[in-house]
């Protein structure tokens, strides 16, 4: 009798067992799809009496398309989640508003996908999609690779926060950091909304008016596609339901963002019974104002009855910092890749744009004017009249960021106020003067959500009689950072530290390894595992509301308070008697530049350098107050 084979010995056999194996699944499954390429007119990957008829037939990469992405193709045909452009058709002033929101930029934002990419690798992985899937529900659920480029994703996944995102839920799925189901089906399925099948009853039961309307996918029927039923889903209009997103506890128990917590404690809810739609999506940013009245859609070129209509635009302080023509959304600027240029809407792919320089002014009457023969243009913009019309669809995508730019000056002036300059002393021995800042909003604190990455400060700058400049506070260094602890040119010694710098930005505050804590650009502490990892916590977080290693040193304005910004310069500042000109801005951004340096690692998306992210971030900084005070010192 031999012996069992060895380990070593046993190797071979069973190779060859799970060889068989798999040639047994395999070959059965090829051979299915291949006849099923032979019905689609391709040519047969194992030969046949008629692979010599080629007049229907298709290369050989088109066959390995067909049978390699067949997976892929089946979810493009069956469209369980439809674009947003869809929905535009009938809906053209909600897709409008939604196309130029941060609900629109959340998926596209290159510095969210660097930060989702950088906390992955900080974690080895075991943070999964805790970020993205508030970022691109659509793509969870598709179950797309999370470090992926939005130019690879298909639109509703890129599209962010998108109609199906909020219209294709059904249920209260509570405070999951965005972990809840989206009900999956073509255009035609059933749809969520405030007021349920009223509108769209009346709009079936008249052909003759609205046109002949398909709510099935059959084939054989044809008419305009729309979606077959809409229930009212009441809490689609409560606090709770944004609360799924804007309310976020990471694994660990570490409260990262807390809108809906601050909210649900407010004057606001509290006593005047409001909800974060009143101020957010109503007629007037920022303000419980009431809400606009307009059709809820457009069908076959008619209007539907007029009925309140809720501002889809959802403005906040994040704001557009990658090339105009991938962003706001707009179904005539870009182009699917693979589809026929011909007949498909947009102009260009998200690629192709990429290499358009919009700064160089390409479609201008100006520049094109002075292109001479042979001038290089990257294809498809060799051609003039290409070049024309992308200027044409982006002059259009300028008036709507303009016009989201201004709804947000709106919203932050809603929040914040600069009281008047008071001054303390001014005199030989030196000048003391204060400022107050108040959240003036009910609903809320300012900052609020994720409001340890955001910027809000105050800009202080002092003249004497002879306009020279004596003092500032607020300045950036050369990255574009304010002079406070994390600024790497306050770190190299290169410039001061700006010891009286007022800013709203909390911290996040991490242990360290032997004790002590310590200020940190990302709440992710020093771990002496060379493979870090979240791990559970050893008590429940719920009795410090934290976990052991990690919180937030929060520094934002509750509402209805106020906090004075003490500003003091010393004799030796002074060059004298005199009128001293003080000039004080309040100053809203999007993130830190060192958030920015930060993430670089991982890079980002579109090609962009941290360069390029962090000029786009001050570019976006915006000027919500100023004062001017004359003060004068003997």
């Amino acid at each position: 009798m031999e012996p069992f084979p060895s380990k070593n010995q046993a190797r071979p056999y069973r190779s060859f067992a799970i060889a068989l194996g798999l040639c047994a699944f395999v070959l059965p499954n090829l051979a299915f799809q291949e006849a099923q390429a032979e019905d689609k007119g391709f040519v047969s990957l194992f030969g046949s009496e008629n692979s010599t008829n080629t007049e229907t037939s298709k290369n050989s990469q088109d066959v390995l398309d067909y049978v390699v992405d067949k997976a892929h193709a089946d979810c493009f045909v069956d469209d369980p989640f439809p674009s947003a452009a869809k929905c535009g058709k009938c809906h053209p002033q909600h897709y409008r508003e939604w196309s130029v929101s941060p609900h629109a930029y959340a998926q596209l934002s290159p510095v969210f996908n660097a930060m989702s990419n950088k906390l992955i690798k900080l974690n080895n992985g075991t943070l999964g999609d805790f970020c993205i899937r508030c970022h691109t529900p659509v793509g969870m659920a598709l179950s797309e690779p999370i470090n992926m480029s939005n130019l690879d994703r298909p639109p509703s996944s890129r599209e962010g926060v998108t109609c199906v995102n909020c219209h294709r839920i059904n249920q209260a799925w509570g405070k999951g950091a965005g972990r809840q189901a989206l009900v999956s089906g073509d255009i035609n399925q059933v749809v969520y909304g405030p007021n349920g099948d009223e509108g769209l009853a009346e709009v079936l039961a008249n052909p003759d008016k609205y046109g002949v309307l398909k709510t099935t996918e059959n084939p054989h029927i044809k008419g305009r596609e729309v979606h077959a039923k809409a229930y009212r889903f009441f809490q689609l209009i409560t606090p709770g339901f944004c609360g799924s997103c804007h309310d976020v506890f990471a694994p660990n128990g570490f409260r990262l963002e807390d809108a809906f917590s601050e909210f649900k404690h407010s004057p606001s809810a509290k006593k005047f019974k409001e909800n974060c739609q009143d101020c957010h999506m109503g007629a007037v940013p920022g303000e419980p104002k009431g809400y606009s009245f307009s059709p809820a859609a457009i069908v076959g070129n008619v209007k539907t009855p007029v009925r309140k209509h809720t501002n889809h635009m959802m403005i906040g302080p994040d704001y557009p910092i990658i090339h105009r023509g991938l962003f706001p959304h707009n179904p005539k600027a870009v182009r699917e890749e693979g589809s026929d240029p011909k007949t498909a809407e947009g102009l260009a792919t998200m690629r192709e744009w990429l290499v358009f320089d919009d700064a160089g002014g390409w479609g201008t009457p100006v520049f094109e004017k002075h292109v001479t023969k042979g001038t290089y243009f990257p294809p498809p913009w060799d051609d003039q009249v290409m070049r024309i019309k992308a200027r044409q669809i982006l002059n259009d995508q300028y008036e709507l960021l303009a016009e989201a730019t201004s709804q947000r000056l709106q919203i932050l002036q809603a929040g914040y106020h600069l009281g008047d300059i008071q001054v303390e002393k001014a005199n030989g021995y030196g000048l003391k003067f204060c400022v107050p800042v108040s959240n003036i909003t009910l609903g809320h604190g300012v900052p609020t959500g994720f409001d340890a990455e955001r910027v809000v400060f105050l800009r202080t700058m002092v003249w004497d009689q002879n306009g020279r400049l004596v003092f500032q506070s607020g300045d950036l260094d050369p990255n574009g950072d304010i002079r406070d602890s994390h600024s790497l040119y306050v770190h190299n010694g290169k410039v001061p530290l700006d010891r009286q710098l007022f800013t709203l930005q909390s911290r996040f505050i991490t242990r360290n390894i032997r004790g002590g804590e310590r200020e940190q650009v990302l709440n992710v502490p020093y771990s002496l595992d060379p493979l870090p990892y979240f791990r559970p916590e050893t008590r429940p977080f719920t009795v410090l509301g934290r976990p052991t290693g990690a919180r937030k040193q929060k520094q934002n304005i509750p509402p209805r308070s106020s906090r004075l910004a003490k500003y003091h310069l010393s004799r030796s500042q002074l060059t004298g008697p005199g009128n001293y000109t003080v000039r004080i801005q309040m100053i809203a951004g999007m993130v830190p530049v060192n958030l920015v340096h930060e993430i670089s690692d991982v890079g980002f998306d579109y090609g962009m350098s941290a360069r390029n992210i962090a000029d786009g971030v001050v570019e976006g900084h915006m000027v919500l107050y100023e004062k001017v005070e004359t003060i004068c010192v003997r």
